[in-house]
Order: structure tokens, then sequence, then C-alpha cells
């Protein structure tokens, strides 16, 4: 038994929050790798792009509460995304317009590129303080759990209950079939084969007759799209505070870059990398290890490698190491 309360404390502690913050990781990876793979720069605002998205979500959300409009057990974030992610990628398509395009025309270097987006990020979490403020937000509604704590600890008889909160059930499905949807598309139609063609050779695509406008407004969409839906599923699963957008540029770009930036299988396989390494290291290991031993041997201390508070510095370390030993990554990205 209790190896099986082991199990249980480990699937609660470790797996499932890893699973779910994995999920959230990988979709904000994907769109940065969207981006440096067909556009050749990495975005910075992306973090801010997830921020502005969620608030969007955030506002419709409350609109709806207001109004009586729910989703049941489900969170009726999902059914303010839509709108948010039409609103978010219009914002992207108009930034493109003003700022990027000119850079693009010029043919600027991706160095000078990169600057650009740190000035649009900054001006992109002005705004999104200036409308919903700097406090932390809370969104979430429906049913708390999928599998109730209480219920599964008197129906197995377990000492450790296991919890599975509704919203780390939603980010994992939507996640899913977010990544297979976006596959197809890229791998299926048309419009994603010409993606991947000026991708990997600009000057062939445009002489295949590619339209470099369509493919850099298809890119800006999916791109908003996929941080809408990350950035709320964060939201969903922790909080909304703007800031800690701007903190996941760090994993996020770690997972790019350690699966292989400009590679979306890469972006997924980081994403989990990244989520399970800062959850392990940061991982309280005291109860799980005392199921596992005798009474005697049970750790005093927390059998804690870092703080929480020091999660960041686990994205920092992979990175550098990846940078240094392997920087074309797990999947032979672009080399960074």
């Amino acid at each position: 038994m209790d190896v099986l309360n082991a199990l249980v404390a480990f699937l609660n502690f470790v797996f499932i929050p890893g699973l779910s913050y994995g999920a959230q990781i990988a979709l904000g990876a994907l769109g940065v790798t969207l981006i440096y793979g067909i556009l050749r720069f990495s975005n910075f605002a992306h973090g801010d792009t997830m921020a502005f998205g969620a608030m969007i979500t955030i506002l419709v959300t409350w609109w709806m509460q207001s109004v009586g409009i729910s989703f049941g057990p489900l969170p009726t974030a999902l059914l303010a995304l839509p709108v948010a992610i039409v609103a978010t990628a219009a914002f992207v398509l108009a930034t493109d317009r003003v700022v990027y395009r000119f850079y693009r025309q010029k043919k600027a270097s991706s160095t000078i590129v990169v600057i650009v987006s740190l000035g649009v990020m900054f001006v992109m979490n002005g705004i999104i303080r200036l409308i919903i403020g700097v406090d932390e937000q809370n969104f979430t509604d429906g049913a708390r759990f999928v599998v109730n704590p209480q219920e599964f600890k008197a129906y197995t008889g377990l000492a450790e209950p296991l919890a599975i909160k509704t919203t780390q059930a939603v980010t994992v499905i939507t996640a899913f079939a977010v990544v297979a949807l976006l596959f197809w598309f890229l791998q299926k139609t048309r419009t994603g084969k010409s993606m991947r063609a000026f991708s990997d050779n600009e000057d062939l695509a445009l002489l295949s007759g590619i339209n470099p406008d369509r493919v850099v407004a298809v890119t800006w969409i999916i791109a908003a799209g996929l941080a809408t839906i990350a950035g709320t599923l964060y939201g969903l699963d922790k909080s909304f505070k703007p800031f800690t957008y701007f903190q996941l540029l760090l994993p996020i770009f770690s997972a790019a870059i350690v699966g292989g930036l400009g590679n979306p299988l890469g972006a997924i396989a980081g994403g989990f990398v990244i989520a399970f390494s800062e959850v392990m290291v940061t991982n309280a290991w005291k109860k799980i290890v005392t199921y596992l031993v005798p009474e005697s041997m049970a750790p005093d201390s927390l059998l804690q490698l870092l703080s929480t508070d020091y999660k960041f510095a686990v994205s920092f370390t992979i990175l550098i190491i990846v940078l240094l030993f392997m920087p074309t990554g797990l999947f032979k990205g672009k080399s960074v």
C-alpha cells in the first residue's frame, strides 16, 4: 500500500503538474519556433502576446459570467477563447503592418528585428497593465476537480488522495488537440506546405509563386492563436498576472532551443523536458520517499534540491548546456 501511496503522491506533485505545465510551455514554444522558422527572428514579445490573449479571454469571460453564461463543469474561458484569438490575431497583424513590415522590406538583420521585438514587448506590457492592472486575476470557474481527492481516498482506502484539477485535464486535452490540428495543417494543407517551403528556402519559394505576404500573415495568426491558448491555459491552471508572462519567456525559449529552434516537434519535446526538469528539481521529495523507506529511515529534511523561487534557474542552466554542447537542439533545428 505504501508503494501505491508513493505512486499517487508522485502523480499529484510531479507527473500531473509537469504534464500540464509542459503542455503550456510547449504551446508557447511552438509559437516562438514558428516565428523563428518562417519570419527568421526571435520574438521577445511572445510572452506578452500570451498575456494579451489571456487578458482578452478574461475580459470576455467576466462579461459572460455577468450575463449568466457558463460552460457547465468546464471553465467559461473556453467559450471566450475564439473571441480572444481573433482579437489577438488582429492586434499582432496590426503590429506587423505598423512595425515589423518596415524592417522586413529593408531586409534588416535578425538582430535588429529582435531589438525591435523588445520594444514591442514593453509597449504590449504597458497596454496590458493599463487595461487590466498589475494585480493577480483569477477567472477559473466550473468544477474544481475531475478526480475528487476525498472521493478517491474513500473509494481506494489509500492515505494519499489523488487530485486531478479540471484545469489540468483541460490543459492537456486542449494542448494535444491544438498540436494535432497544427501538424495536420502544416502537413496536409496547401497553405501549410507553402509555409514549410518558405521556411526551408525563401528564394526558391518565391520563385515557385508563393505569396510571401500571405505566408507572413498566416504565421502571425497561428502564432497569436497558440499564444492566446497557451496564455489562457496557464492563467486557468495557475493565475493571471501580467509580469508572470514576461518571466515565462525564459522557459519558453529554453524549450524551443532545447528541442531545436525552428522545429515544431522539437518545441513540443523541449517544453516537456523543461517542465519536468523544473518540477523534479524543485519538488520536495520527502513525502514520496517517506512512503518507500522504513519509518526509522524517514528523512527529516524536505529533500528539495532547489526552492520553487529558483525554478527558472533550471531552465537557464539547461539552456546554457544546450547552447554550449548542442546548439541545434535535440531535433536538429537551426543553430543559435
